[in-house]
């Protein structure tokens, strides 16, 4: 059984670079309230208004998605990689030092950060209906542009707005059940992070509460929630 909740953008919270050379809009991140040095998983979206260095982050994996702008150019360490095409996902180590080169004006992007040791993770890419995403420990599906249902067994179909963010995950020491999103109109997409962790533990659970369903804040990947974190964390 699995709890879930959507998340608006004022949801998120914005917040400097580990750099300080620009911004950040943190979706979630796990365990909740994590700083750089300490998160098993982070997913957020980022503006690029320049060129610059891109923040190093060592033993991190990640992986961006373009959702805005003409792309840019990562040189440094290892082969030049290019973000040029929308929602196409882009994976490199945070280990790289990287200069990052903007091809024509800003950009926007989606950003998906796991630790190694801690949590893996893939960006899934839905423009139309198609099948059950694979199962993982939890599932943080954004709509990146215009609106989409989520599907999650058990449970009455869930409307997710453009900019919104369903968090889907199960309780103590169980899979999230499967996810299926269908984008609702010609040219929506979502970007879900399916994201796997060693082990996923919960807090104690009060026996007169109810059993999952759906609920406004729930997961403790909202900064203030409650404690919640793989075992390794």
């Amino acid at each position: 059984m699995t709890t879930h909740c959507v998340l608006s953008p004022t949801d998120y919270r914005r917040m400097p670079w580990k750099n300080g050379g620009g911004h950040t809009t943190e979706i979630a991140v796990h365990p909740a309230g994590s700083g750089f040095a300490s998160f098993a998983w982070r997913v957020s979206v980022a503006d690029v208004l320049q060129d610059g260095l891109f923040s190093p982050f060592a033993g991190v994996d990640r992986t961006l998605v373009l959702l805005a702008g003409a792309g840019m150019r990562l040189t440094g360490d290892g082969e030049p990689q290019e973000l040029r095409t929308p929602f196409e996902p882009v994976g490199f180590s945070g280990d790289r030092s990287l200069t990052c080169n903007l091809l024509a004006g800003p950009v926007r992007d989606f950003n998906l950060m796991v630790r190694r040791g801690a949590a893996r993770g893939d960006i899934v890419v839905r423009r139309e209906g198609g099948d059950a995403i694979a199962p993982a420990d939890i599932y943080v599906c954004y709509a990146a542009v215009g609106a989409s249902e989520c599907l999650v067994a058990g449970h009455p179909p869930i409307s997710l707005a453009e900019a919104h963010t369903l968090l889907v995950s199960p309780e103590a020491g169980a899979m999230a059940d499967s996810l299926s999103v269908n984008p609702l109109a010609a040219g929506s997409v979502a970007l879900v992070a399916a994201i796997r962790c060693p082990c996923v533990e919960g807090p104690p659970r009060d026996a007169s509460a109810p059993q999952g369903g759906s609920e406004r804040r729930g997961p403790s990947m909202i900064a203030g929630g409650a404690d919640r974190r793989c075992s390794v964390c």
